[in-house]
């Protein structure tokens, strides 16, 4: 089942139990799905679906942040709530030890052996972690492995 058919289930179910918050996170990615198709000029990759998924979560999480900040809790509890939404169609996340294991591995296939190959192993592993891993968190862990 494509990630377009699971977010429309998903929609449908949302609108027969009259989950307000859930259907607004679930018409979010939907959205954002079908504009990107549209500018695309037809059917999106699975890898594309899931770097927008990625993208709106990360989007949640740090307005959530924000918002807590700002002492509006309010709007933080509702961010996080569509974050946790968009979670369950993300694949499960890698753990940090799984990561650093990854990143390991990568280095060791690219002989990767300073800075200067960060570029190169950063490629690869952002394609062989997508939707999988946090960027940010891949990037320290490659930097603490080869600086």
């Amino acid at each position: 089942m494509s990630l377009a058919d699971m977010i429309n289930d998903g929609l449908k179910t949302a609108m027969k139990n009259k989950e307000k918050d859930k259907l607004a996170a679930l018409r979010a990615v939907k959205s954002e799905l079908l504009l990107q198709a549209t500018s695309g000029g037809g059917a999106i990759s699975e890898a594309e679906e899931m770097k927008i998924l990625t993208k709106l979560h990360k989007q949640r999480r740090e307005s959530a942040a924000l918002y807590k900040e700002q002492g509006r809790e309010d709007l933080a509890q509702e961010e996080e709530f569509q974050a946790a939404v968009i979670e369950e169609y993300l694949p499960e996340q890698l753990s940090e030890a799984e990561i650093e294991a990854k990143v390991s591995e990568i280095i060791a296939a690219t002989g990767a052996e300073g800075m200067k190959d960060m570029g190169k192993v950063m490629g690869q592993a952002n394609a062989a972690m997508a939707g999988k891993a946090d960027g940010s968190l891949v990037a320290k862990i490659v930097k603490s492995k080869l600086g």
